[in-house]
């Protein structure tokens, strides 16, 4: 945020210089107010003029001379090109959801169990995301899968979601990597960009380093957020009639998010992780950026223009 208000100002300062023009029409505005009559002129009607005049001297006398000044600062204001932040959606984004699909993810700590959470979770991600935005689907335990490419069919990408299924080790790296590999990498610096969601309730044991991983997503400009679930490290959690040995290695998770620009949510039940998921929807799909509003502030003075126009013509209408 920070540094898009470094990116606001004007594109052409120097028009502003013509501001400084304005008091010099306000002082010749009072001074043709102040200016007495040159003609002395005789009339049958004298009181009625007398009670005209007070009526010309009232507070809303000055209203057409205020709205053309703000008119003119308007159209001023407009000739400098001023950018302000704006929030838009993305007009092109990639995002890719890689999910670990490892033993621990049975466990039952979150409702019904971390998987079909994790799942449930997804598909409510899936459903936030706008038409125009492509999202992938990428599992990983002791390898990666990738189960659906980037694409905006919502109904392909919930089939894909209940294919999630549960395997042996947990290789965050690989998982990652797989993500990577299938985002459209020639356009990362079109707005929108490219974004890896990636969950995991484990400590990486096989494949690549993940870390390693996140430096190549760093190079290649993608962004990783990345979701612990579970219990922390050196516990064992209940699933299916047995314990099984399970720690989240959050330390790793954060330093894959600090690395590539992303940030790093915990979530200790169902309920956090669809908090969690609604967050990341609205962080891929909106973003703030510098957007030039020349056109607004040309309209703005325009629209006081006509207005002055027509207070102007309804006081003299009045008065006659």
């Amino acid at each position: 945020m920070e540094q898009v208000w470094e990116e606001l100002g004007f594109v052409w300062p120097l028009a502003l210089g013509m501001l400084l023009l304005l008091p010099l029409l306000v002082w010749a505005y009072r001074a043709a107010l102040a200016r007495p009559s040159r003609q002395v002129v005789y009339h049958p009607y004298l009181k009625a003029l007398q009670a005209a005049a007070v009526a010309g001297r009232s507070p809303g006398q000055h209203l057409p001379a205020v709205l053309f000044l703000l008119a003119l600062v308007a159209l001023i204001v407009a000739m400098a090109r001023p950018v302000l932040p704006f929030p838009a959606y993305r007009s092109v984004a990639t995002v890719v959801l890689a999910i670990d699909t490892s033993r621990s993810m049975r466990a039952e700590d979150l409702e019904p169990s971390r998987l079909e959470a994790a799942k449930a979770a997804a598909r409510e991600f899936i459903r936030a995301m706008p038409p125009g935005v492509e999202v992938g689907l990428v599992a990983f335990s002791s390898y990666a899968t990738l189960l659906q490419p980037p694409t905006t069919d919502r109904e392909r990408l919930e089939q894909a979601v209940d294919l999630l299924d549960l395997a042996h080790r947990t290789a965050i790296g690989d998982g990652l990597v797989a993500a990577l590999r299938v985002l459209p990498l020639e356009d990362s610096d079109a707005p929108g960009g490219m974004s890896v969601v990636l969950l995991s309730d484990g400590r990486n044991n096989y494949g690549i380093d993940p870390l390693e991983a996140a430096r190549q997503a760093e190079a290649q400009g993608v962004r990783v957020y990345t979701v612990g679930v579970g219990l922390s490290e050196n516990t064992y959690v209940f699933a299916n009639g047995y314990y099984i040995r399970a720690g989240l290695d959050e330390e790793t998770l954060q330093e894959i998010a600090a690395l590539t620009g992303g940030a790093y949510y915990r979530a200790s039940s169902a309920d956090e992780l669809r908090a969690v998921y609604q967050t990341l929807a609205r962080a891929v799909r909106l973003e703030v950026r510098p957007t030039e509003v020349t056109a607004l502030a040309a309209l703005a003075g325009a629209l006081l223009l006509i207005v002055a126009v027509l207070v102007a013509w309804v006081r003299v209408y009045r008065i006659g």
